[in-house]
């Protein structure tokens, strides 16, 4: 840990040195919520967001926060252990131009629904009755699973620490996450509106859900279904990308994938009581967990494994986080110098225009940094430098 602020109702921890003004105002603002306990923690990759800080994590007693988890409810990592040592620029550009082709990327959808089995598929009953935005969405996400999305969503081959290929698959659960969090956000401020007793400033925008309340349990099925749709769309994706490289390389030795989601809300034990652990960005990092820590584009990824440690909330980061808004990102970084950057490192990359920016390497933290930053929330197993990235 870095640091420690006591100013506010309970403590906030930081695994970062610097954290500027917006992020603090958020972090100051969950550690006065007559919810929060015991204290609120900041990853290493903290950056402000939408009511709450991206690479925050929050305990609650009885209420869950929609805006606390986000709009890309199960966002997260899948990772697959290649059996090849190499592949050459050639067969990388030839793969992705084949994922360019298979894989739908930024709100490009399937143009038919994929079947069924492919999504966690509760029989229709279930479905209406207690998942009524999975439900009303259900046809649409069939499109939407197995598409990468936009924004910092990825499709990555990378060559690990241990000399064999890997390939990386990072995205969420597409608009039906989104449609799932703003049903249930609207809820939560509603039913703010209506008690008044107790409430928190709207423009925090932290309204909340109370677990003995039937829209309560309900988000919580909702959100379940959206992590568990969001795996579903990274296998989907994982699967073609497999196929492709066995077409192009000719090897199909693969190990099994290793996936891990960083937004969502779960119960937990911490400091001897059962609370509702909300991770924004953040990655779960228990005892002998693995997690991964992606980078920028451009720059290693990491899999960790977690130490355990009861300050974070048993977390740690879940990337290298941003230094730059994407607005910022495009009107401050120069177009070639960036893409500089990612020639001078041989990575096959995703940059072309000044739109592009936004996801470029001086957009974010450097990862090394943030890594050496929470040497007491996980330790490196294995090191993954880029090849060939493909940008939603």
């Amino acid at each position: 840990m870095k640091q420690v602020i006591t100013t506010e109702k309970i403590p906030i921890f930081l695994w970062l040195d610097q954290v500027d003004d917006e992020t603090l105002a958020q972090a100051k603002n969950l550690a006065n919520l007559p919810c929060a306990f015991h204290h609120i923690a900041l990853m290493a990759d903290a950056h402000v967001g939408y009511g709450m800080p991206i690479g925050g994590v929050l305990a609650t007693n009885d209420v869950v926060i929609p805006n606390a988890v986000g709009v890309d409810i199960g966002c997260g990592m899948q990772v697959v252990r290649t059996g090849l040592n190499a592949l050459d620029s050639g067969q990388l550009r030839r793969i992705l131009t084949a994922l360019r082709r298979a894989v739908p990327l930024g709100f490009k959808h399937h143009s038919r629904p994929r079947p069924v089995d492919v999504l966690p598929d509760p029989e229709t009953d279930i479905l209406e009755r207690d998942l009524p935005v999975v439900a009303a969405e259900f046809n649409s996400a069939r499109r939407q699973v197995g598409t990468l999305g936009g924004g910092n969503h990825f499709i990555e081959i990378q060559r690990g620490s241990d000399d064999r290929i890997w390939l990386m698959v990072h995205s969420g659960s597409r608009n039906l996450g989104y449609k799932v969090a703003g049903v249930y956000n609207k809820l939560a401020v509603q039913m703010a509106g209506s008690n008044k007793k107790g409430a928190i400033p709207k423009a925090w925008q932290l309204a909340m859900l109370p677990l003995d309340s039937s829209i309560g349990q309900r988000y919580l099925r909702e959100m379940a279904y959206c992590v568990a749709f969001a795996r579903a769309n990274r296998s989907e994706m994982m699967t073609v990308f497999q196929e492709i490289v066995v077409e192009i390389s000719g090897s199909d030795q693969f190990e099994p994938a290793l996936d891990v989601a960083h937004n969502y809300v779960d119960c937990e034990e911490h400091f001897f009581r059962q609370v509702w652990v909300h991770r924004k960005g953040a990655t779960r990092a228990f005892t002998g967990e693995y997690g991964i820590i992606p980078g920028s584009q451009g720059s290693c990824s990491y899999i960790v494994r977690g130490l355990g440690n009861p300050q974070s909330f048993m977390s740690c980061s879940h990337g290298a986080g941003r230094v730059l808004g994407r607005k910022e990102a495009r009107r401050r970084l120069d177009l070639q110098e960036e893409i500089g950057k990612l020639e001078a490192s041989k990575v096959l990359h995703s940059i072309r225009h000044r739109n592009d920016l936004e996801e470029a390497p001086g957009a974010y933290k450097n990862i090394n940094e943030v890594i050496a930053s929470q040497q007491d929330l996980i330790e490196v197993v294995m090191e993954l430098h880029p090849l060939a990235v493909l940008k939603g």
